[in-house]
């Protein structure tokens, strides 16, 4: 249930293939593992102690992630896409005492380490940065053999900052020895994933999911391919190639997927997968409709965060028999609250709550931590989603309750708009926002990057306005439409609505909006 026992069963066996080109066998990854785990050691690293680090998807990712994971210690892997001052806020935030960087994010990791009291050391791959040290200098000079004692450590991750500032999300260290919690493999158990299981990996290590589900499925003997960036068509070729079981995508990634020629999307054999799971965005229905009928019902659905209170999941079946759902709880139970903490009747919509699932704390934020418990201080907790549940007791997501629109009076969820104009053939992503108007309020705005830029003109805005009054009622269609090269969306498939509002609330308060 480890690393080391795979090592010791099956020391040849890959244990991550990268799509550009290279294999690690789980005899090196322990190996590798182990050595920077003596070194944390070394330096005076204990149960409890924090290091962080900011790489691309590459091997060594996994390196550092399991010599903190047997040792007791929380691990950080930062987003490669922060800024200097970013990187700073939460490496500062964690009380990281060793950061560990790829030397292609040089100059934002020398300016974010500059005055940070707590770290003790910085190291370098593949290149040097000034103030850093070599990795492999100082971790190769260790032995490849464990620690005299193991024990479970706990990533601490920070989310993605789509809604505000980024929060650490930490759980206390149990003090279990390493491999001995059964509960660590119980989500790709779920799914049907073991020791033969082939995981293709499409998205950013840093993220919740990749991580997690990489870990777990680490502790089973599994393979891992992992891209370096997602790529449809390069996707699809390496399924055929790795015969890949088992993949994790989310919505946009179905979208792209769809959005091929026909020709391509049936050019390769995808007949050895067995499970294909989805979460992280919501995903229109009819997307999710169009990748089953072509992947077959292999489909999985869940919802959750980084917070892991609750877990709620449904299969291609469920799915099938309840369009829309994001599934039904298996850790926690969900409750659906109105403003003052009551119970809102099945079928009516207001926030998601979990109660009786596992309990974290944002880091160092105590208002934050109480802020996402229940009103009436039971000590449910919430994402922050709205939702409603049925009478067979499926959940179905609305909106965040940050991305509502109150426009004249009424509540407008941008979900649905977005899920509409997502399938229009000249759109290639989407954001639906509330923006301010002297007499609704706020009336809807759509923020569309179209396929190809060259069609952004009014002609292309009439019509995707008429597309959706086809589809949808039109006080929750947009009033204009503003084109853009590339939407702020984080890799994982979230979209950072809260840089685009921002955006428009300061030109709206200087006069510039249309």
């Amino acid at each position: 249930m480890h690393v080391g026992a795979v090592a010791a069963a099956t020391p040849d066996k890959a244990a991550v293939i990268m799509a550009g080109a290279g294999t690690t066998t789980y005899a090196e990854l322990d190996a590798a593992a182990n050595r920077l785990a003596h070194l944390l050691y070394e330096l005076g690293l204990r149960p409890g102690d924090h290091i962080a680090f900011m790489l691309d998807n590459r091997p060594e990712f996994f390196v550092c992630a399991w010599a903190a994971q047997r040792s007791s210690l929380y691990y950080t892997p930062v987003s490669t896409r922060l800024l200097a001052g970013e990187l700073g806020y939460i490496l500062d935030n964690c009380e990281a005492q060793v950061f560990i960087a790829a030397a292609a994010f040089a100059e934002v990791a020398t300016t974010a380490v500059d005055g940070l009291p707590r770290l003790r050391l910085c190291l370098a791959l593949d290149g040097d940065i000034p103030g850093f040290y070599d990795y492999r200098e100082l971790v190769d000079a260790h032995p490849a053999t464990p620690l005299a004692r193991e024990l479970e450590g706990e990533a601490m991750l920070y989310s993605s900052g789509t809604t505000g500032r980024p929060k650490g999300i930490r759980r206390q260290l149990t003090e279990a020895a390493l491999g001995s919690d059964p509960q660590r493999v119980r989500l790709p158990v779920l799914y049907g994933m073991d020791a033969d299981t082939v995981y293709l990996s499409p998205a950013p290590l840093y993220h919740a999911a990749p991580l997690g589900f990489c870990m777990s499925l680490l502790r089973l003997g599994a393979t891992l391919v992992v891209l370096e960036r997602f790529d449809p068509e390069h996707a699809l070729q390496l399924i055929e190639r790795h015969r890949v079981t088992h993949t994790q995508l989310v919505p946009t990634m179905f979208i792209r997927l769809l959005k091929l020629p026909e020709r391509v999307r049936t050019r390769y054999d995808l007949s050895s997968m067995r499970g294909v799971v989805h979460a992280a965005a919501p995903c229109p229905v009819e997307v999710k409709r169009r990748i089953i009928d072509w992947w077959g019902p292999i489909v999985h659905e869940y919802y959750a965060g980084t917070e892991a209170n609750g877990f709620v999941t449904c299969d291609s079946a469920q799915w099938l028999a309840h369009e829309g759902t994001v599934g039904h709880a298996v850790v926690g139970e969900v409750h659906i609250l109105d403003e003052n903490g009551d119970e809102r009747p099945v079928g009516d919509t207001g926030t998601v709550y979990f109660a009786d699932g596992p309990t974290f704390e944002y880091h160092g934020d105590p208002a934050k931590t109480a802020s996402v418990r229940d009103p009436q201080g039971r000590g449910w907790t919430t994402l922050g989603d709205i939702g409603r549940l049925d009478e067979d007791g499926f959940l179905y997501l609305t909106d965040r309750r940050s991305y509502m629109i109150i426009s004249g009076g009424v509540n407008i969820y941008p979900q649905e708009c977005e899920s509409i104009l997502a399938l229009h053939p000249k759109v290639a992503d989407v954001a639906v926002i509330g923006v301010p108007d002297p007499d609704m309020g706020e009336q809807v705005k759509a923020v569309v990057q179209p396929v190809s830029i060259e069609d952004a003109d009014d002609a292309l805005e009439t019509e995707l306005i008429a597309y959706c009054r086809d589809r949808l009622a039109h006080y929750k269609c947009p009033r204009s439409i503003d084109f853009r090269a590339e939407l702020p969306r984080h890799p994982t498939g979230k979209l950072y609505k809260r840089l685009l509002r921002e955006e428009y609330l300061a030109g709206a308060s200087k006069g510039a909006l249309r």
